[in-house]
């Protein structure tokens, strides 16, 4: 009778001295490009991201300053820079920068974003169950998240990519004859349906986000040097070598209204010489230019230098 009540203990406490989770892990985003990891790195901004969902909205609740909604935008920028694809661009807190800057006495210029995502928490729950036998009893939280977004091309305002992630997070706990874990309130399963929620989105949004070519424009244009804006926080490297166009022309399409950019003319191409610049914002590039026309030095907004498809 003694070595049945002792292999009872000691099932006990290997069976439910921890406690189990079921969550699944979304791994880091890991896209490589076509020539041999380079990436060209696109300017993207998150405009806003919203809690649009009942949960934790009592009187004094805030939304400008909402907890869920601050939390998601904090993942999804970990997630798009853990992907070395972007410069990411601050929006959210946009004012604070420029309050700061003031009171340093300098001056701030904001970059322009490629892209725009807007997103917000459309679905979020939280439950437990149990199951209560003879000798054992277990406890199970879960917690259910549905995020939202929108990919915005700035230039034109056309949503080009939409989509809805769900993200889903389990803690469970179980004791036999009295022992074993006991789990209060877990805030992590909250964080950890977001994560694996907005994670089944990253991919998608980096890939409508590199479809079209990255493109730059020239700084100067003299006998003395050429410079194109841009430089190695975007992925540009001595020897990278890039189309010279022409701007093409826009068209409003009647069907839609929209203004439509036709391609421009190939008339030659630029090579990378060397980078300089200090941040984003001021960075350049020296190129060497062989082109089949000579380029108009006085109207150089009608060229772009475009990456070669």
């Amino acid at each position: 009778m003694r070595k049945f009540v002792l292999a009872a203990l000691v099932f006990a406490f290997c069976a439910s001295a921890n406690a189990q989770r079921k969550t699944e892990i979304v791994e880091p985003v890991n896209v490589t490009s076509d020539d041999g990891g380079l990436v060209l790195k696109r300017k993207v901004a998150i405009g806003r991201f919203s809690n649009e969902t009942q949960y934790a909205k009592g009187i004094f609740y805030d939304k400008e300053n909402d907890p869920m909604g601050k939390q998601a935008l904090d993942i999804l920028s970990a997630k798009l820079a853990a992907s070395g694809k972007f410069l990411l661009l601050e929006r959210s807190d946009l004012a604070s920068l420029l309050e700061e800057c003031q009171r340093n006495g300098g001056g701030f210029s904001a970059i322009g974003a490629d892209y725009l995502i807007i997103g917000s928490i459309t679905e979020f729950g939280r439950k437990n169950t149990g199951k209560n036998k003879a000798f054992s009893s277990e406890k199970t939280q879960t917690v259910e998240a549905a995020v939202s977004v929108r990919l915005v091309d700035v230039a034109t305002g056309v949503i080009i990519y939409s989509d809805e992630g769900k993200g889903y997070a389990e803690l469970t706990t179980k004791t036999t004859m009295g022992l074993g874990g006991q789990a209060s309130y877990d805030a992590t399963l909250s964080d950890k349906a977001i994560s694996e929620a907005i994670g089944q989105l990253v991919e998608n949004i980096i890939n409508k986000c590199t479809d079209s070519p990255w493109k730059t424009y020239f700084l100067s244009y003299d006998d003395d040097a050429v410079l194109i804006a841009g430089g190695k926080s975007q992925g540009l490297q001595e020897g990278m070598t890039f189309d010279v166009k022409t701007q093409g022309k826009k068209v409003k399409n009647p069907q839609t209204g929209i203004m439509i950019t036709l391609p421009g003319k190939v008339v030659g191409t630029a090579t990378i010489v060397s980078c300089g610049g200090d941040t984003p914002e001021t960075e350049y590039s020296f190129v060497e230019v062989s082109t089949s026309e000579k380029i108009d030095a006085e109207n150089m907004s009608k060229y772009i230098i475009e990456q070669k498809k």
